[in-house]
């Protein structure tokens, strides 16, 4: 059995006699985060990229730096999810830290009159969960990473790579993932989003059952020609059908058990396989790679320097010099979503030194 650590005692809720729960409460959520972060290095050597911070707004209007991983978690638990499986590898203990409540710490904070509401609001959020640890004790790929959780849930379960953040008002993309999941019936429930280069993604292959709703045909990990642009963005929900097929996979592309050859398995063997596109609205914030950080900093940048009189500049020009409506872009996406706590990665800029103090 995988080593793992449990880090508080809330009854998980059970969902072994329901096969679709009606609720997110019922799906427990299987959060990876074992990956080395080769394209962070050097700075991933030792620091979790899952702990690169993004930036969200206080209770007070305050700017707070806060994990992206704590993110996810929150916004999972806001959701109604309360079992939480975290795959965690070599170097990975800043997380299970992280998440373990520190009241000393709180106490320190207190005497000095710091206020640390948004620490005890995590820590009470942690002790009305189910918290545990799963050790992938090598980097073999996010199929291996989701294998970790195969002798401790059952039943369905929802799955999340912890270096990306959906931007999705009212966090409407995980009921839109659950309700397609009850309604087919599906073994595998992914979410996509179509990309113009999808060759650096999972990418599948569908027929519409209905709008923002795919029947999956066909599913290949970073193909050298894509034959559609429907990436997959790495947000699923699985029934035990996918430890099976992970399970009699061998190693795929680069050494690793590649979680999309499974899904292709489970198409293969005739299992239902959806996808449930993001809509124009809902924005993947992605800090795998320096690339995309960069990426998401522009978005940030767009909509702080912007503020509420840029987003209704923008509502007042919705097409383009010939009339035609204007495509949305992704940092105009992401500044519509007002209603949205702001959660932007961050980039801090060293001042050159000029000479002593």
């Amino acid at each position: 059995m995988e080593s793992l650590h449990i880090l508080s005692n809330r009854r998980a809720t059970s969902s072994v006699d329901a096969t679709y729960p009606a609720s997110l409460e019922s799906y427990p959520a299987l959060i990876t985060a074992g990956g080395i972060g080769t394209r962070l290095l050097p700075f991933s050597k030792e620091i979790p990229k899952e702990m690169l911070p993004i930036i969200a707004h206080n209770g007070d209007d305050a700017l707070q730096l806060k994990p992206l991983v704590q993110a996810i978690f929150e916004q999972l638990y806001t959701a109604g999810v309360r079992s939480f499986y975290f795959v965690v590898g070599r170097g990975k203990r800043a997380i299970e830290d992280h998440f373990s409540p520190d009241s000393g710490f709180l106490d320190f904070l207190e005497k000095r009159a710091k206020r640390p509401s948004c620490m005890a609001d995590l820590y009470e959020k942690i002790r009305a969960s189910n918290l545990v640890f799963l050790n992938q004790t090598e980097p073999l790929g996010f199929g291996d990473a989701v294998l970790r959780g195969r002798t401790v849930i059952k039943g369905p379960f929802l799955v999340q790579a912890a270096d990306t953040f959906i931007l999705s008002e009212g966090d409407g993309y995980l009921e839109r993932l659950a309700q397609a999941h009850r309604k087919y019936g599906a073994s595998a429930t992914i979410l996509l989003r179509d990309v113009p280069h999808p060759d650096h993604y999972g990418v599948v292959e569908g027929d519409s059952l209905e709008p923002g709703i795919l029947k999956i045909r066909s599913a290949v990990e970073k193909p050298s020609k894509p034959r559609s642009n429907h990436a997959i963005m790495p947000v699923y929900m699985f029934t035990e059908d996918i430890f099976t097929a992970l399970s009699d996979l061998e190693p795929g592309r680069d050494g690793e058990v590649q979680l999309t050859d499974a899904i292709q398995r489970l198409v293969t063997n005739g299992k239902t396989v959806l996808g449930v596109q993001l809509r124009p609205d809902e924005v993947m914030l992605d800090l795998g790679s320096p690339e995309t950080m960069i990426q998401a900093l522009r978005l940030s940048l767009r909509y702080a320097s912007g503020g509420e009189d840029a987003i209704a500049e923008d509502r007042e020009h919705p097409r383009s010099a010939d009339g035609s409506p204007k495509r949305k872009s992704e940092d105009r996406m992401l500044a519509e979503n007002v209603s949205l706590p702001v959660l932007l990665p961050v980039m801090i800029q060293v001042p050159t030194h000029k000479g002593p103090d």
